[in-house]
């Protein structure tokens, strides 16, 4: 807070002078309504000046050149220019000292106007209202009102500086004190008061202000017609609407907007009619509410009627095709029409890829002839998210080379492919580049960098990436949760969870799939009860179906079949289908504990959902076989011939010198298929021996070092 002893008064004919030439006070801007009023209020205040500047004679009239320069360079940003010229000044006047103030707070620099203000020789009331503006503008509360106990005089801007920045530091109390305290009010004053109500939704002392007016401008009536409006309140609205004197298009566009904001767009339409005169907003507003109720088709024909066509107005159009799916047509409309831009045909792409067509997409990408960087990361994002990962890195590859600079959007899609592909390497390329560029310090950048590492498998990186970030969201801890329960660690991963509730993280749906995953890998039987009704209860989360997974494979898992099927019929009584994944795992846990009977009804609830499961055919043969069930196992198996079901092959891959390996089961085409076999079979037998003995010898077996072995195991090898 900032005290002021009171200064030396200047003369009449100096703040007099000053005003004259002076721009309006500028600044709080807490709303448009403060903005409108403040301009207003400073206006009329600047007429009294030029009122009494007419009286006084001039004083450094060469000075008025130099004034100019200064704020001209305030407010251009040119801070050190001003500050220099007010440096090399012979004489200053008071308009000097009050455009370097003004200009200070314009910029920011509010501890330089500070100091200014104090070092004045002499001030008036342009230069109190300023420092008051500039100190409510950085909620300085307190310093603004010890200057304003000790101004030698305030004028009516004065007050409504200052009850227009208590207002916007949200202090209404305090604003509605200054206003009872002010011995002349003008409309300006009123109208910041009642915008003030109507922002805290206090409609009802709002209307009773603005019924005390004893005069009203434009904005009094835009204001309480937004207000009620913005409240639903449309029938008084209009009723206000219809008795405002005179209207200009603002005050039409405010009450065809409420209606709008309310879903009554026939309403709007009807206003809109009947509009003696329209303006670029009015138009504006119309086609994105018909966007916005989904009336597509009309917002594109009312476009069209535009005097003053808007490019965003436009793309918010085509956006709205594309998400109805009409990608085709929208791709003929931008062939046809010519407003369309390179955020319209980025759209179209982003369609594209939505409806499946990879290949058009990718064509519309390669006849761009201008790409900016959004067009590349969408083409990149979508190439990842229809499984063409590889071509997704190559298009990476070339936006190093030739294209824009690579952003955090960018960074984020790669590393997603990286996860999905499980490519390391590349992985650990990309945040290289990471570190390069300087995005490590993006979030969403190391949340992706967390979770390529964790779908990677190299856990000890994602828990190194995760601890040295400075800012971590509910993201990040899902990532590392998830990570560690995938690969089975689950009492890291509900370590890390009570981390996240002391670090005062709310969890969400995603966190509790990884928390419960964590308890089924490790049979944490009691704790997957106690976090799956700490989610519904504590949390109000209501579980989904992967949550309900969860809580079937982990009671599974242990036998407690009954208390699976419990899970089951409550999923009912909430009037949720159970899905096949979750008969899938009920189906796994009766496989592996013998329950027969419930292991039968859930494969066939699978099989009614996924008839090309082959999977679940050869589970349900083989547990028949198991119970002696022959027949049932043959009719099974002819079922899955008769619907052309056949059995998909095993398939694995490796990653090895950057360079990746996929095998089949039976596939024996890979060149080096002996080799591979051979040291298989060293694996084997080191396996074996490890098993089997314990005493301490090294073997060497064709020159390779195996394990320890006793002298007996020597001898008969």
């Amino acid at each position: 807070m900032v005290r002021f002893s009171q200064p030396q008064v200047s003369s009449p004919c100096r703040r007099g002078r000053l005003v004259a030439n002076a721009r309006p006070s500028f600044a709080l801007r807490p709303t448009w309504i403060f903005s409108l009023c403040l301009k207003k209020s400073c206006s009329l205040a600047t007429s009294t000046y030029r009122l009494q500047a007419r009286h006084a004679p001039p004083t450094f009239p060469n000075l008025k050149p130099l004034n100019s320069e200064i704020s001209n360079c305030m407010r251009n940003g040119l801070v050190e220019e001003a500050q220099k010229l007010f440096d090399e000044m012979p004489q200053r006047n008071v308009v000097t000292w009050n455009a370097m103030i003004r200009g200070y707070f314009l910029n920011g620099r509010y501890s330089d106007g500070i100091s200014l203000f104090r070092r004045m020789p002499a001030r008036d009331v342009f230069s109190y209202n300023t420092v008051i503006g500039g100190l409510m503008q950085c909620g300085d509360v307190d310093g603004a009102k010890d200057i304003f106990d000790v101004m030698p005089f305030r004028d009516v801007v004065s007050w409504n500086s200052m009850i227009a920045g208590c207002i916007r530091n949200e202090l209404l109390e305090e604003a509605i004190q200054l206003f009872d305290d002010m011995p002349l009010k003008d409309v300006i004053s009123w109208n910041l008061i009642i915008g003030g109500l109507v922002n805290c939704g206090k409609l009802d002392s709002a209307k009773e202000y603005f019924g005390k007016m004893s005069r009203r401008d434009l904005v009094s009536w835009t204001i309480m017609i937004s207000g009620l409006s913005c409240a639903g309140r449309l029938d008084e609205a209009r009723e206000l609407f219809d008795n405002t004197p005179t209207k200009d298009a603002r005050v039409w566009n405010t009450m065809m907007t409420g209606y709008i904001e309310n879903g009554q767009i026939e309403m709007a339409e009807e206003l809109f009619g009947i509009m003696p005169k329209r303006n670029f907003d009015s138009w504006n507003d119309l086609v994105n509410g018909l966007v916005g109720s989904q009336m597509v088709d009309d917002a594109r024909k009312l476009f069209m009627k535009m005097p003053e066509k808007c490019q965003k107005t436009w793309n918010n159009i085509v956006l709205a095709y594309i998400r109805n799916g009409l990608v085709l047509q929208t791709h003929a409309l931008l062939e046809k029409i010519p407003y369309g831009n390179i955020a319209s045909w980025t759209n179209l792409i982003v369609g594209y890829f939505g409806i499946g067509e990879v290949g058009m997409a990718v064509e519309i990408f390669e006849l761009m002839q201008y790409k900016d960087a959004t067009v590349w990361n969408a083409t990149i994002f979508g190439l990842g998210e229809n499984n063409k990962g590889e071509e997704g890195l190559k298009l990476f590859t070339r936006m190093i080379r030739s294209g824009p600079r690579l952003d955090k959007a960018t960074f984020t899609s790669v590393l997603k492919i990286c996860a999905d592909l499980e490519t390391l390497q590349l992985g650990r390329q990309t945040h290289a580049l990471v570190l390069k560029d300087g995005f490590n310090g993006f979030v969403a950048v190391s949340n992706a960098l967390v979770n390529m590492y964790a779908r990677c498998g190299n856990m000890d990186c994602a828990l190194m990436e995760f601890s040295s970030m400075s800012n971590r969201d509910v993201i990040s801890w899902n990532s590392i949760i998830c990570g560690f329960a995938h690969h089975g660690n689950g009492e890291e991963a509900l370590k890390m969870f009570e981390k996240m509730r002391l670090a005062n993280i709310e969890p969400n749906h995603i966190t509790f799939i990884g928390v419960l995953s964590a308890c089924s890998h490790k049979g944490l039987v009691d704790q997957g009860r106690y976090y799956f009704d700490f989610m519904k209860n504590e949390c109000s989360l209501q579980p989904l179906i992967e949550h309900y997974t969860c809580l079937v494979d982990l009671f599974g898992r242990f036998g407690l079949i009954d208390e699976a099927l419990s899970f089951l019929d409550e999923m009912k009584e909430e009037e949720i289908e159970v899905p096949p994944s979750v008969w899938g795992a009920l189906l796994g846990a009766c496989r592996i504990h013998k329950s027969y009977d419930v292991g039968v009804i859930a494969g066939e609830k699978v099989l009614e959902k996924e008839p090309h499961n082959s999977g679940v055919y050869l589970i349900l043969a083989e547990m028949y076989l198991r119970n002696g069930k022959r027949e049932d196992a043959e009719r099974i198996l002819a079922r899955m011939k008769n619907n052309g079901v056949k059995k998909q092959p095993g398939c694995s891959w490796i990653e090895v010198n950057n360079s990746g390996y996929i095998f089949l089961s039976g596939d024996r085409s890979n060149p080096h298929f002996d080799r591979i076999c051979y040291v298989v079979r060293l694996l084997h037998l080191e396996n074996f021996i490890r098993l089997k003995f314990s005493s301490a010898k090294h073997l060497r077996l064709h020159g390779y070092k195996v394990i320890h072995v006793s002298e007996e195991a020597d001898s008969k090898l």
